[in-house]
């Protein structure tokens, strides 16, 4: 390109970018400063530096006439085959300007950092499959983003920027961080995924606090060196998928703290081996899965200091090192078939942990000998046996008709073996009643010449316990209703005893 071919403003931008000098188009310093000379008011020199800043704004940048307007032609032909200057980097570093027809560098190789802060694009750019230095696009208004499988050496820069059409960077690799710090996502058609970064590749941190997506955002199968940050974010696409990532992996933590998340959060076989932090967030996805986290490997989970999630909250098969769950968070329908973690915090009475237990649709003994174990690492026994009962209780409801009546027998009885004090309370009252209702009418002898003298009390123990003898039970016959007794006492004794040798197997089995 010539360069008498360019306008007053192309031309101060071909010669700074020989020396990588940056140009910058806005005019709410100069006006500030004329304002602030011609009115010793401090009140018209705020307000005429705020006119002046309204004026600089990105999104009215289509208003902008040709002292700050360059063709994109122009960019392409700087970042190319622009000048050179010995001595010096070239640079692209371009502020406040509004950029006209289509920026197309789709497969070109550019050795120059990119800067256009601050500018308006009519035409969405193309970088698919282009290498760049760096890449700044920040504080920008664009129509979305043309750059599948870019490569950046360095960082990409989008901070602040606000888009009106997909970006897309799926496949993208950048070397370095990818910044979207309050960057706006909005497009008419959410059909699609707003923003694209599924299989890219980040050699640091995607840095995306404040992000804004009215729309899903695809992380699928994206790999990330560093952290994942998405503090304070907003991601809304009710109804269907706001976060599709799975197969995730993160080298880092997975930050969300305080985001708000309109739509399923879907992290199914995703690999974080840091934290995924879900404090104080908003997850709500009414009448469907708020978030999966299924089959996912993940360092620790926090899930706490929230509401309570909206939707369903699915961790089948999910491995967790330490799980933070508070009960207020948990909704009423949750799946965690097959779900092991080796901590869960904050300790929590049995009582409150449970009826996360009962919300699903099916008897899942597995989930309870998880909290079980859970319990017991920190020494906690009372609780894990509180859990065992629970467990007994709910399986009962899974049993036909007399298996149910079975359970609670032995539940009324010594709670399933896991209260065996009350076996001894049940012990007490028969040997009791027992006593004083054979000590006033003694059961006559089978053979009074061999039989031992009697005594109520050992008669009534020889009833009751069923593997012990005393000699009394089978030299003496008692009549009418003193032989139903006899019969009640001797059943009670077999319920206590299996229900008392079965508690007892189930601890020496947990040791």
């Amino acid at each position: 390109m010539e360069i008498n071919d360019l306008t007053p403003a192309e031309s101060r931008l071909w010669r700074a970018f020989a020396s990588g000098t940056d140009v910058d188009f806005r005019t709410a310093d100069s006006s500030a400063a004329n304002s602030s000379a011609a009115n010793s008011s401090a009140a018209n020199s705020s307000a005429a530096n705020s006119s002046a800043a309204n004026l600089d704004d990105p999104a009215v940048g289509g208003t902008w006439g040709p002292e700050r307007t360059v063709r994109a032609s122009v960019l392409r032909s700087l970042l190319l085959d622009g000048p050179r200057e010995d001595g010096r980097v070239a640079a692209l570093s371009l502020a406040g300007a509004r950029v006209t027809g289509r920026l197309d560098l789709q497969y070109a190789t550019v050795d120059h950092p990119v800067r256009l802060r601050h500018c308006h694009f009519d035409e969405a750019p193309r970088f698919y499959g282009a290498r760049l230095r760096e890449l700044n696009l920040s504080e920008s208004v664009l129509p979305g983003l043309i750059s599948h499988a870019v490569r950046v050496e360095g960082v990409l820069r989008l901070t602040r920027a606000r888009f009106s059409d997909t970006v897309r960077l799926a496949g993208a690799e950048v070397t370095g961080s990818l910044y979207l710090e309050s960057t706006r996502i909005e497009t008419p058609n959410t059909e699609w995924p707003v923003l694209q970064l599924n299989q890219a590749v980040l050699g640091a941190d995607l840095w995306a606090p404040g992000l804004r997506a009215a729309g899903e955002v695809r992380l699928t199968g994206a790999r990330v060196a560093g952290t994942i940050n998405l503090n304070d974010s907003v991601l809304d696409r009710q109804g269907g998928s706001a976060v599709q990532a799975e197969t995730l992996a993160a080298e880092a933590d997975v930050l969300l703290r305080r985001a708000d998340v309109r739509g399923r959060l879907e992290l199914r076989g995703a690999r974080i081996p840091g934290r995924l932090d879900l404090s104080h967030a908003r997850l709500a996805n009414a009448g469907n899965t708020a978030l999966r986290a299924s089959s996912c490997v993940i360092g620790e989970l926090w899930l706490r200091e929230g509401p309570a999630v909206q939707g369903a909250l699915n961790l089948r098969r999910a491995q967790v090192d330490v799980l933070f769950l508070q009960p207020e968070v948990v909704p009423d329908w949750v799946q965690l078939n097959d779900l092991t973690y080796t901590s869960l915090i904050p300790h929590e009475p049995a009582e409150r942990r449970l009826p996360m237990l009962e919300k699903g649709d099916s008897y899942l003994p597995f989930t309870y000998e998880q909290l079980t174990a859970a319990y017991r690492r920190i020494g906690d026994d009372d609780a894990a046996r509180l859990v065992q009962l629970a467990k007994q209780r709910r399986r009962r409801r899974t049993l036909p008709w007399y298996g149910r009546l079975w359970g609670h027998l032995q539940d009324i009885a010594v709670g399933y073996g896991f209260r065996p004090l009350r076996a001894g309370g049940w012990l007490l009252s028969l040997l009791a009643v027992g006593s004083v209702a054979y000590g006033l009418h003694h059961p006559p002898a089978l053979k009074p010449a061999e039989a031992p003298g009697f005594d109520p009390v050992f008669y009534t123990l020889d009833l009751l316990l069923p593997v012990i003898s005393f000699g009394q039970e089978n030299a003496f016959a008692p009549e009418g209703w003193y032989q139903t007794l006899s019969y009640v006492l001797i059943v009670t004794g077999w319920i206590l005893a299996t229900t008392v040798i079965t508690g007892l197997t189930r601890t020496v089995s947990r040791q």
